[in-house]
């Protein structure tokens, strides 16, 4: 009797699919830019997960603080590069590669957010008025309106709005922010004088001087009409001219002012501008005329 064949072996089964959903985690608040529901996650983005597509490093998620840092930093951006009403959270969340969420997330709205970076650079523009109280003082302030106007340039659009009172995000906290720059400004000048006991001809001269220096900076800014160098030098003239006239109403800073003129150095912005000076009242008709407004009135 010919033997049985076996029976052939039962087909293997087919491979059950995975229930294990480690690897589909939610994205958290800083996953990054969002598609649909605001909760995608980005390739790679994960710390610990395998490289992207092509062997690329994976993205290091940003901590908490980074990310707010990233956000101020992008709005501040923005806002250097165009008045603060032209920004939307939208513009800032693509800027920075985030979900519009994601900003929420951090910032209530685009007011905050405004503020905060005004705040930021508000800080960054008051340290540009310090300075070493080396060497002669116009020098000093030529160098502290360089950092001035460098700032200015890099920033325009955005604090033109601003300091023009012509923005819809000005607020009592923008507001304060700039007066605590101008107060910055104030106090590092007035230290730079090194008076005693500046009177308040001498705090007016210094306050009105700042205003100036927004009003020109800001002029500048929609005209450029003049070289940023000459800009510069003219405002620390203009300071030297003040301070002067200040001076020869007050009898006491006069006295201060002899120290102040033998410290300057002749090719400094103050020795120019007595050079200047002197060859304007040389010039024939202002030389006399300057001469009979000094011998005063006759009896």
């Amino acid at each position: 009797m010919a033997s049985r064949t076996p029976s052939a072996s039962p087909p293997s089964a087919r491979p059950r699919r995975s229930t294990d959903r480690s690897s589909d985690r939610t994205a958290g608040p800083d996953a990054g830019p969002a598609g649909g529901t605001g909760a995608a996650k980005t390739a790679g983005d994960a710390a610990g997960k395998g490289g992207g597509k092509g062997g690329e490093k994976p993205r290091r998620r940003l901590s908490v603080d980074e990310r707010r840092e990233q956000l101020i930093a992008v709005a501040l951006e923005l806002f250097s590069r165009r008045p603060p009403e032209e920004v939307s959270i939208d513009d800032i969340a693509a800027a920075a590669g985030a979900s519009r969420p994601l900003v929420y997330h951090y910032f209530p709205g685009k007011q905050a957010l405004y503020e905060e970076s005004l705040r930021r650079a508000g800080r960054e523009l008051a340290g540009r008025f310090e300075e070493p109280h080396e060497g002669p003082l116009s020098d000093r302030l030529h160098r502290v309106m360089g950092r001035y106007l460098d700032f200015v340039q890099s920033h325009g659009p955005g604090f033109a709005a601003l300091l023009r009172g012509g923005s819809v995000a000005a607020s009592a906290g923008t507001t304060a922010v700039i007066d605590d720059v101008r107060q910055a400004a104030a106090d590092q000048i007035l230290a730079h004088l090194a008076l005693p006991s500046p009177s308040p001809g001498v705090r007016l001269t210094v306050r009105a001087w700042i205003a100036n220096a927004e009003i020109t900076s800001l002029e500048w800014l929609a005209e450029r009409s003049v070289p940023l160098e000459e800009l510069q030098l003219h405002l620390v003239q203009e300071f030297v001219a003040s301070l002067t006239l200040t001076a020869a109403r007050e009898p006491a800073l006069a006295a201060e002012f002899a120290g102040f003129f033998a410290g300057e150095r002749p090719d400094g912005p103050a020795g120019r501008l007595v050079r200047d000076l002197a060859g304007l009242f040389a010039v024939p008709g202002i030389a006399d005329a300057v001469a009979a407004l000094a011998a005063g009135p006759s009896d």
